[in-house]
């Protein structure tokens, strides 16, 4: 693909044996209009731009000033009769990549263009592997403004350094697996390896020697030593996600490699000495687990000596602006799709959704509808069809339904408020603070209202 040159230029000549002597290696764009350059660089991809140092009654460092603040990335070459040392230096501290003097030299023209071309290539180069080790260390993916979010990313500031062991806490697709990551990639073990293990994905025959390890021998198959993830996480993290599933045998042995800092591979007699900072994740009350006899009460002692909590996305829904405009963007650029943006119907559907999945569900219902809309607007018919239906559910459209409240045309809000209450505690078997978590108010205004409205003799009566 040719790299993208744009000249900005006043005069129409300079322009147009610019575009001839340099169209077949590039694929060439002009304009004499500054405004119109800009306007170029807001649309389109732009890779180089020649700019002349004075475009009639323009200053060709505010356009420069201008352009930067749309494309911090564009290549931008000077142009100029009036070259100086003083205006050379400063239009390079303003971001410009060098400067040529007028008249233009086509052959050193080339020259430094096809330098511009190979540092762009490398600007580009280094902003992939940029964005591709934020990534990894799960800093794209984990944003929010809200008081919720706030305060983990203010408990991982103040634990990311000490070597305490960490439960993570919260549904499932509310990024506990992020938390683990910035908790290892912002404090002081960041240059030592961080070793992921599911519990949940490893078959309980298995887990134990992906833990551990194993000797050559140690049982049938096992033609080689392996190293366990003990082992492999010396000097770093160890990250036990979905620790709720491990099984209670396999939990004793954890419990004692905590204790002594120190683990025996399957079939060896030789202890291994360990420095692994032990961070834990799970997705049910292992609480409830312990009363229940189905988690070690001193393991769960031990993992929980900093808890944090992830948050729902539905009790930080002051976060989705943030997360949609984010999941746009990043799945546009990685379909090579033209930038979308959303209609107001299909953005206030996305906000009024509950996401059971939590900020996954949000990033698979946002890559669903930018792989499969025709236009750059995506409307609500390009959003998946469950958000639709609930959707209907939640306006009481449908009377079949027994989740739904049918609201009539014509009602009065007093009227509205007394029938959705009404049909909420109904449904939540009479149950007055989950009728109240699912109208998300409080009990006590709970009990005003119902008092208010007499709803309770009304459903005495039914």
């Amino acid at each position: 693909m040719k790299p993208r040159v744009l000249v900005i230029d006043d005069e129409q000549a300079i322009c147009a044996s610019l575009s001839f002597a340099l169209e077949d290696d590039y694929f060439m764009m002009t304009t004499t209009d500054p405004e119109e350059g800009i306007r170029i660089v807001e649309k389109e991809r732009v890779d180089i731009i020649l700019l002349d140092l004075r475009i009639g009654r323009y200053n060709g460092m505010d356009v420069l000033q201008r352009i930067k603040q749309k494309d911090p990335s564009v290549t931008v070459i000077m142009m100029t009769a009036y070259a100086s040392i003083e205006t050379s230096i400063e239009a390079i501290k303003m971001g410009a990549y060098y400067y040529i003097e007028k008249p233009i030299n086509i052959e050193n023209l080339s020259l430094l263009l096809l330098r511009a071309s190979e540092f762009k290539q490398i600007s580009n180069m280094l902003e992939t592997l940029h964005e591709e080790l934020e990534e990894k260390k799960g800093f794209k993916d984990f944003l929010g403004n809200s008081k919720a979010m706030k305060y983990v990313f203010s408990m991982i500031d103040r634990i990311k350094d000490i070597d305490s062991c960490v439960l993570i806490t919260g549904e499932s697709g509310t990024g506990k697996e992020l938390v683990a990551k910035r908790i290892h990639f912002s404090g002081k073990r960041k240059d030592g390896p961080l070793e992921i293990l599911n519990c949940a994905a490893i078959p309980e025959t298995l887990l134990e020697s992906e833990l551990f390890g194993y000797e050559k021998g140690a049982f049938t198959g096992a033609t080689q030593s392996k190293e366990g993830k003990w082992v492999a996480a010396n000097g770093g993290t160890l990250f036990l996600d979905e620790i709720s599933e491990m099984p209670l045998p396999l939990q004793a042995k954890l419990l004692r490699v905590i204790q002594e800092r120190e683990v025996t591979p399957l079939g060896s007699n030789k202890k291994i000495s360990l420095d692994v900072r032990i961070l834990c994740a799970a997705n049910k009350d292992i609480a409830q687990m312990v009363q229940e006899g189905k988690f070690r009460e001193d393991l769960y002692f031990r993992l929980n000596v900093i808890p944090i909590k992830t948050p729902p996305l539905r009790e930080r829904k002051e976060d989705l602006p943030l997360l949609i405009d984010y999941f746009l963007q990043k799945y546009c650029k990685e379909m090579n799709r033209e930038k979308r943006s959303l209609s107001a119907a299909a953005r206030r559907l996305l906000l009024d959704y509950h996401y059971p999945g939590n900020v996954r569900e949000l990033g698979n219902i946002i890559e669903y509808a930018v792989a499969l809309s025709i236009d750059t607007v995506i409307d609500e018919g390009d959003l998946p069809y469950y958000m639709l239906e609930q959707k209907k559910e939640d306006g009481g459209i449908s009377n079949d339904d027994e989740n739904s409240i049918v609201i009539p045309i014509g009602l009065s809000m007093k009227e509205i408020e007394k029938k959705v209450i009404s049909g909420t505690l109904k449904h939540c078997g009479k149950h007055r603070q989950r009728t109240a978590e699912t109208l998300q108010i409080s009990e006590r205004s709970l009990r005003d209202k119902i008092k208010l409205y007499e709803i309770e003799k009304q459903l005495m009566n039914e």
